[in-house]
């Protein structure tokens, strides 16, 4: 049902059940909030995005406050604006001077609304509070004297992961944002995926840093510096500069990153394309055993993770594959690099991830080499964005420069990872080879497509048929494995990641992400599979060579000790 409303003088027409922001949105006219997110039941809490409505006395939030027939709204009534400069007021009473040090300086929720509302000096000055910052976990970093208790990453952290991680401590004046028992995120059910980050409006938190790590290696004359990337990086980091994602992106980067300093340049995705061949035939070998099923997928460190918290009875069910990131790092310093004359200890691999848990996958025990890390340091899209103008390369003047090693192919199935539904998909192509000596007919598999959390297929393979699911967000694959172990669900191989709709929408990707940005990430690397001639891992001329010279088939023995991960090793939680 339609009716109409005055807003600011204007009558404008609403429907019953929109709330006033969602009317202001529509006709553009911009209200500021700091607790809002776009998807979520509104709160209400923070009050800077309040209005003034006729017939009631206090101001309403807008992002909470129905519309109601023939309402009267002022939106920056000198009421209005007035009330949101004291709350801003407020808020920098008792926050950090420490702007020019901040990892969210230009960039702050709370710095831009200050400029908005025309917070020129401040006026109150509230005590500040001597919390000490959080830097135990290997891949966040929470200063909680710079939260201002919106409580978005409570949000993101229970509704959408389904972890807890984080809740409000205290009560009234001395309420705060903290963990169980006041411990680090280190200790916590935290799965170190950075959603949070992603939500914050301040620098209360932020990813651990290690460009210093990186600039260290990079002029280091004892080291060999190599670098590695996601198929995501090139999806999403010409957002940063500006220039749409296409294909030529993929070599714009190399080019940059050879300028960086580093010897040698490698596309993940190959590593995908391994992951691939070893998980196909652990699934075969399950299927025709008839056990360890569903096989869950292990890529995403943060599932994880949470696997080994929350569900340590499934770890069976979990693919004893390594993640793309652990299999190139070991194949470059085991192989790859013997071809450069380099020794192991002497090569210093540099991983470039959309995701903040790597850091802490790398950082793990059962991902060394001995003594050795597999991946030395981890950076995320956002690090690698930062350097690159840290060391003055003008990424949009660059030109494109080609893999300068026959290391650098792969195959699309590869490319798919960073997309929920992708791995499954490129996965499935590869079964289907292994199990029946042909291609399927259509190697696109639509049902495992799009934005939603759950994806289901039934794929036929021979005379065998399997149910397949693939689902993003911890909350939703919580949920669907549930179901499954109800009895509810019966599924061959289910595909997670934690972060909805994959790794294009990781912890480490650019702060302002939207669904406009999604999509287009997730078309860069579509438009990549249909135009690229190698669609399938097994055909991948740097897949089979690997296999020739150094591998033995799939699955054999040999190739568990330096490609899958003994899960028996379990780390402290």
């Amino acid at each position: 049902m339609q009716f109409d409303v005055e807003i600011n003088n204007q009558t404008v027409s609403a429907k019953r059940g929109e709330t006033i922001k969602n009317v202001l949105d529509r006709i553009g006219i911009h209200v500021p909030t700091l607790c809002y997110l776009n998807g979520f039941t509104p709160t209400g809490g923070c009050r800077m995005c309040v209005v003034e409505v006729d017939g009631i006395s206090e101001l309403v939030p807008s992002c909470s406050h129905p519309v109601t027939e023939w309402m009267k709204i002022r939106t920056h009534s000198p009421r209005v604006l007035k009330a949101r400069q004291v709350l801003v007021e407020l808020l920098m009473a008792g926050h950090p001077d420490d702007c020019l040090y901040c990892s969210r300086s230009g960039d702050c929720g709370l710095q831009k609304l200050a400029a908005e509302m025309n917070v020129t000096d401040r006026k109150y000055h509230g005590k500040r509070q001597n919390i000490q910052i959080d830097k135990a976990c290997q891949s966040i970093v929470r200063d909680p004297a710079k939260c201002v208790l919106c409580g978005r990453c409570i949000r993101i952290c229970d509704e959408v992961m389904g972890v807890s991680a984080i809740d409000i401590v205290g009560r009234g004046s001395e309420s705060k944002i903290g963990t169980s028992y006041n411990k680090g995120l280190n200790t916590q059910t935290c799965v170190k995926c950075g959603q949070c980050i992603m939500v914050c409006p301040t620098g209360a938190l932020s990813e651990k840093s290690n460009i210093q790590l990186v600039l260290n290696a990079l002029h280091n004359p004892d080291l060999f510096p190599v670098i590695e990337f996601s198929p995501t990086v090139p999806a999403s980091i010409g957002e940063d500069f500006n220039i749409k994602a296409s294909k030529d992106i993929l070599n714009i980067l190399r080019a940059a990153l050879k300028k960086m300093g580093f010897r040698q340049v490698f596309d993940t995705s190959m590593a995908a394309d391994l992951t691939i061949m070893e998980e196909a035939a652990e699934f075969i070998d399950r299927l025709g055993r008839h056990e360890k099923l569903p096989l869950l997928t292990s890529c995403c460190p943060s599932w994880v993770r949470y696997l080994e918290s929350a569900k340590p009875h499934l770890l069976d069910n979990l693919s004893s594959t390594a993640s793309p990131q652990q299999m190139m790092g070991r194949l470059i310093k085991n192989y790859i690099t013997t071809s450069a004359s380099q020794k192991p200890e002497n090569v210093f691999v540099v991983s470039v991830m959309p995701c903040t848990a790597k850091k802490y996958e790398a950082d793990l025990d059962r991902m060394k080499d001995g003594i050795s890390r597999n991946v030395d340091v981890v950076i995320t899209t956002r690090e690698l964005v930062k350097m690159i103008r840290l060391l003055g390369i003008e990424f949009n003047n660059l030109e494109p420069e080609p893999s300068d090693s026959h290391y650098g192919m792969r195959s699309t199935s590869g490319n798919l990872f960073g997309i929920a539904g992708g791995h499954l998909e490129g996965l499935i192509r590869t079964i289907h080879h292994m199990m029946t000596g042909y291609e399927m007919n259509t190697l696109k598999i639509s049902e495992l497509r799009g934005l939603k959390a759950k994806k289901e297929a039934r794929i036929k393979i021979g005379k065998v048929v399997i149910n397949v699911a693939a689902v993003s967000g911890l909350a939703n694959a919580k949920t669907l494995i549930e179901e499954v172990e109800a009895g509810r669900e019966e599924y061959s191989i289910i595909e997670v990641m934690a972060c909805q709709n994959g790794c294009i929408n990781g912890g480490g990707q650019r702060l302002s992400s939207d669904e406009k940005s999604i999509k287009s990430r997730m078309k860069a690397i579509y438009d990549i599979d249909e135009e690229e001639m190698i669609k399938v891992a097994h055909k991948s001329p740097i897949i089979i060579d690997l296999y020739e010279r150094f591998l033995a088939k799939p699955g054999s023995v040999g190739n568990r000790e330096l490609l899958h991960v003994n899960r028996s090793l379990r780390e402290e939680l």
